[in-house]
């Protein structure tokens, strides 16, 4: 995912191999692009920031474990279903790196990236120490950025524009080992992406697209965290003849079904 302007050679994220690109101005769109594929990719700038260094849900509630009893927690737009989403503790095997990379990815694709807390906490999970520190300072100042946030259809901090549900979701589809030794692991996992703004009148509409993103993974105290990581478009399924949904049905749909809790 490339944003408009310069060649992707040109802008590199911190100091590791990951090709990654800054979002520019107030989203310039490349010709051929509708506005709502334009605003998916400046969001996959954001992800490659954060996992090469970037892109479960949600939520405030980021700890081990699985399952409860009791009431259903109310799903708040974004956020995972289920009380305590799966963050760490994955086996040490080559599914464990997948399911690793599937749940990252997750985390990673989704609204909690632009609340600054919430930011931190997925980062210090989901990258080693080093990757975590050398990274963090260019999130911020792109998280930060008004042009970025302006542009993408949010307001200065960050908020959703009053009547509109922000919404940034990533759906994994199938993983796969690429490489793998006993602390290191490449996993690949195709997903869809849905990002946008539901609500009347906006002008960046809720849309999807698809990428393969490639995880380097690494055996850290105990569990899988990610050391560089790239993209690229697609596989990108042929669209089906249906009547996209009107903005109330959509930010109902977000603020109805929460995001799964444990990719796999």
């Amino acid at each position: 995912m490339s944003p408009d302007g310069p060649q992707d050679e040109e802008l590199y994220g911190g100091s590791g191999q990951t090709r990654t690109r800054l979002p520019e101005g107030s989203g310039a769109r490349r010709p051929g692009r509708s506005p709502s594929r334009s605003l998916v990719t400046v969001v996959g700038v954001v992800v490659l920031l954060i996992a090469a260094i970037a892109f479960a849900n949600r939520g405030e509630d980021a700890s081990g474990g699985s399952g409860s009893s009791g009431a259903k927690p109310s799903a708040a737009p974004t956020a995972p279903t289920g009380s305590k989403p799966v963050a760490s503790g994955f086996g040490h095997d080559e599914q464990g790196a997948q399911s690793a990379a599937a749940n990252y990815a997750v985390r990673l694709g989704s609204a909690d990236m632009f609340d600054k807390a919430k930011r931190d906490g997925i980062v210090d999970d989901v990258y080693t120490s080093s990757a975590a520190d050398a990274r963090r300072g260019d999130l911020d100042k792109v998280y930060s950025s008004k042009s970025f946030l302006t542009g993408i259809g949010l307001n200065e901090d960050g908020s959703a524009p009053k009547g509109s549900t922000f919404v940034s979701r990533v759906i994994p589809v199938g993983t796969k080992t690429t490489a793998y030794q006993s602390d290191t692991a490449t996993v690949s996992i195709w997903y869809s992406s849905l990002f946008g703004l539901a609500g009347e009148g906006t002008q960046n509409p809720v849309s999807e697209s698809w990428y393969t993103n490639s995880y380097k993974l690494r055996w850290v105290d105990g569990d899988w965290k990610v050391e560089d990581f790239s993209q690229k478009d697609g596989p990108v399924p042929v669209g089906r003849d249906q009547r996209a949904s009107t903005a109330d049905d959509m930010a109902k749909a977000v603020k109805e079904y929460g995001g799964f809790s444990y990719a796999r």
